[in-house]
């Protein structure tokens, strides 16, 4: 499985012969614009900076709403969450995506703006690889983004929706989420098999990639 990060919360995830696309931005967030094809797109919740899944090519499968759904060997389940800590009151509904392919189960949790419930963790099931908020005013900020990193202990973590120099909305920098841990790796992407998810969480911060 290959992962490379597009900016915000859009990440291009090279899986089982497929290119899922998660969330993608419209072209007025500062990050360049998408373009490429995609086989698959999931869209965590109806604003513009996580659904214009139009802009890609390729006809892909878009994936909107909670549930479980197959493309080949690829599954996917949505699981509802909210936008905020008032169950939607003040952004409205998210949804979280669990991804298993190539014997890993990846979760991207869109706008997640709460602490997991139970029931959440238990639909989420085992998390080998997690893309989380850190950026806070809209989502999770960094002291939530480690709560829920110890409720899902995956084997790595990643890092998304922060402040960047290419984008100008006000959400805070990735270093009050990796100030946390003793180390943090950063990488152009990152290509990963089943026998790299051992050990302790390791978190990873990728660099956004046009």
């Amino acid at each position: 499985m290959k992962i490379k990060w597009k900016g915000h919360a859009c990440f291009f995830i090279e899986c089982s012969g497929k290119i899922i696309v998660t969330d993608p931005f419209a072209d007025s967030y500062g990050y360049p614009p998408l373009r490429e094809r995609a086989d698959l797109v999931t869209v965590s919740h109806d604003h513009n900076d996580h659904n214009a899944w139009q802009n890609l090519s390729g006809n892909p499968l878009v994936i909107k709403q909670t549930g479980d759904f197959e493309l080949g060997d690829i599954s996917i389940r949505g699981v509802a969450s909210y936008h905020d800590q008032k169950q939607g009151a003040l952004r409205g509904r998210n949804i979280i995506y669990r991804i298993k392919a190539e014997g890993i189960t990846l979760a991207h949790l869109g706008d997640l703006g709460h602490i997991l419930s139970p029931a959440q963790l238990e639909a989420l099931g085992k998390i080998d690889i997690l893309l989380l908020p850190v950026g806070g005013t809209y989502t999770i900020d960094a002291e939530q983004a480690g709560q829920v990193l110890e409720q899902i202990s995956p084997a790595i973590a990643i890092p998304m929706h922060f402040k960047t120099p290419a984008i100008t909305l006000p959400i805070a920098p990735v270093e009050a989420f990796i100030s946390r841990f003793a180390r943090v790796v950063k990488k152009p992407f990152l290509d990963v098999t089943g026998e790299d998810l051992q050990g302790a969480t390791r978190v990873i911060v990728l660099d956004y990639q046009s």
